[in-house]
């Protein structure tokens, strides 16, 4: 019986650390997409790993880095205009253990002329302390 009672006990504590989890990632992302629509790339960047390991996939081709993934995202939507209104759709957060979780979603731009949109799915580690997106694929 006791086996069985810390059983039940140590199931709730997990459940409970990971849906804090699953809060702190669905915040990074909350973030994103409200610096994103302020026009603000650099505040949008403070979701990802500043690392030169962070992992961007495209279409064209895999690239590392913080910086490089920064630059990308200021020569793609050079102002306001270009970057539109974000909306992100979370359709699955898995936090994996204490320390990975995998996040897949949609995002949408509704700009003037067009509303583009695809598909994404992050890898987050936790990292000192902190929820960070360290691979980032997106269609």
């Amino acid at each position: 019986m006791k086996k069985l009672f810390l059983f039940c006990f140590l199931i709730l504590i997990s459940y409970g650390s990971h849906a804090q989890d699953r809060q702190a990632i669905l915040k990074v992302m909350y973030d994103q997409q409200l610096a994103w629509n302020r026009g603000d790339i650099n505040g949008f960047m403070l979701g990802y790993w500043k690392s030169d390991s962070l992992l961007f996939v495209s279409k064209a081709a895999p690239s590392y880095g913080w910086k490089i993934a920064l630059d990308h995202y200021k020569k793609a939507y050079p102002g306001k205009a270009a970057m539109g209104q974000l909306t992100f759709t979370i359709l699955q957060v898995k936090v994996l253990d204490a320390t990975n979780a995998f996040l897949l979603g949609g995002w949408r731009l509704k700009r003037a002329k067009d509303a583009p949109g695809g598909y994404y799915t992050l890898w987050f580690r936790k990292i000192k302390g902190e929820w960070k997106i360290v691979c980032d694929h997106t269609s």
